[in-house]
């Protein structure tokens, strides 16, 4: 990745938030594997294990407060759980969101994502890395995505997608950040077919 410059977005706590610019458009490391070593730092992914037989399906999504990716979502250590979901029609962009104190869990149970995650933090190992991830249907994986790192996604296919996710404290807008989905400074290639 080259980059030239960084743009600050903001700050608080000592914690700044910054864009290096990416001179050429594109989508980043493309993520295929659940330990991929491209993965942004503290970005995790897990598959979502299901449990099909002659009646249908289950599958256990998160297990707040024990080992896995809702491990420190525990109300007994403060956190204020919160469960949403949404659903997008194809074609749909939203994004670049981020934040500075929350953690969100996402698994995405119908359609496909291709996700944007983009490394926004100045301390972090991986600031300005971009990652895509195309997860939903046919790539049932779930992520982690820590504070700092900027999100979102499109809807690709044909059919709408629902994503369901936890957020380790409730919806709070000073904690929410928005970037353009089109920011030129990360250049994010919402078209590109990635090789």
């Amino acid at each position: 990745m080259t980059t030239t410059t960084s743009k600050l977005v903001a700050e608080r706590a000592g914690t700044r938030l910054v864009i290096l610019h990416h001179p050429q458009a594109g989508c980043g490391d493309i993520i295929t594997s659940t330990s991929a070593p491209q993965l942004i730092q503290g970005v995790e992914v897990e598959p979502l294990v299901q449990f099909p037989d002659d009646r249908g399906c289950f599958a256990e999504l998160f297990r707040f407060g024990e080992p896995g990716l809702a491990r420190d979502f525990n109300s007994a250590t403060g956190s204020r759980i919160q469960v949403s979901f949404t659903i997008s029609y194809p074609g749909v962009i939203k994004a670049i969101h981020y934040h500075f104190e929350q953690t969100d869990l996402w698994a995405p149970l119908a359609g496909m994502l291709k996700v944007i995650l983009c490394d926004l933090r100045e301390s972090s190992p991986t600031c300005g890395g971009l990652n895509t991830l195309f997860i939903g249907t046919m790539r049932p994986w779930k992520l982690r995505i820590p504070p700092g790192v900027g999100h979102g996604y499109k809807v690709v296919g044909r059919d709408s997608a629902t994503l369901i996710y936890a957020t380790n404290r409730t919806h709070n807008p000073q904690d929410e950040g928005r970037i353009p989905y089109d920011d030129p400074g990360i250049n994010y290639d919402w078209v590109a077919r990635p090789r």
